[in-house]
């Protein structure tokens, strides 16, 4: 078992803008259905170990509703292993398939890549959700990026809220941290084509503010490696940081670090 596995204190992601991907470490499946911004639908499932399932005929695969969808999110999706699925808006869409977009959507969750864009003008879908395993590497198509930004920011903010306050010689009134709004993720995208790293574990709260950094580390497919290379920054000064301060209720973003 891979040692980090576990750690969720973390976040990696890196956005391939050309192809509409993220490829990312610390972001579960249930981190993603509640932090997108419209609920799927139905999801085509390509490879998994789902036993409560629908069946379709003509693409001899099955699927998923909202109804087993909602009872996914309390079941430990990582010990699933391989877990890839498109989002559609209804079965008789899936019957509408050619055998090339049924083959591509095939290749999709074998080897975790596409032939084209797996965007299905008739599956009217956002999404495709390749997990090789959840949370320690998940491959994810968004066909709008705001979709992943929103996800992101909810995502960052749910672990922050899950976390215990450090005791202070102040005060600090518990209350539930906001979502971060997607336009103050947008400063960070450059971060992200390179590979940005998001440390939970490296906040700096006070009674002010909440702090947390990131770093440039990379573009990686092995998670493992990366995970080396985030323990290796060491006191590297932070790329940049996102901020909310505790009496205004808002979110700001600093980056510190140039592409240029």
């Amino acid at each position: 078992m891979k040692k980090h596995v576990l750690d969720r204190e973390v976040i990696y992601v890196h956005m391939n803008q050309t192809d509409h991907f993220v490829l990312s470490y610390g972001i579960r499946f249930i981190d993603f259905l509640t932090g997108i911004p419209n609920q799927i639908q139905n999801a085509l499932l390509i490879r998994h170990k789902i036993k409560d399932s629908h069946f379709n005929m003509h693409t001899k695969l099955e699927y998923v509703d909202q109804e087993i969808i909602e009872k996914l999110v309390q079941e430990d999706i990582r010990g699933y292993g391989e877990f890839c699925w498109i989002d559609f808006h209804d079965e008789e869409h899936l019957n509408l398939l050619s055998g090339q977009e049924i083959a591509e959507i095939l290749y999709l969750g074998h080897l975790k890549d596409h032939l084209r864009l797996p965007f299905y003008r008739k599956l009217k879908n956002n999404f495709a959700y390749l997990a090789g395993e959840d949370g320690w590497f998940n491959k994810t198509y968004y066909k709008e990026w705001d979709s992943f930004f929103s996800m992101l920011g909810s995502t960052i903010v749910g672990k922050i809220n899950n976390q215990k306050e450090k005791s202070f010689f102040f005060k600090v009134k518990k209350k539930s941290v906001p979502a971060i709004p997607k336009e103050i993720l947008h400063p960070f995208a450059d971060f992200m084509k390179e590979g940005m790293v998001i440390s939970l574990e490296r906040v700096n709260r006070n009674r002010l503010t909440i702090e947390i950094p990131v770093w440039v580390i990379g573009d990686f497919f092995d998670m493992d490696v990366m995970y080396e290379e985030y323990e290796m920054l060491g006191d590297r000064k932070a790329d940049g940081k996102l901020v909310f301060d505790r009496k205004s209720g808002e979110w700001q973003a600093f980056a510190a670090y140039s592409t240029t």
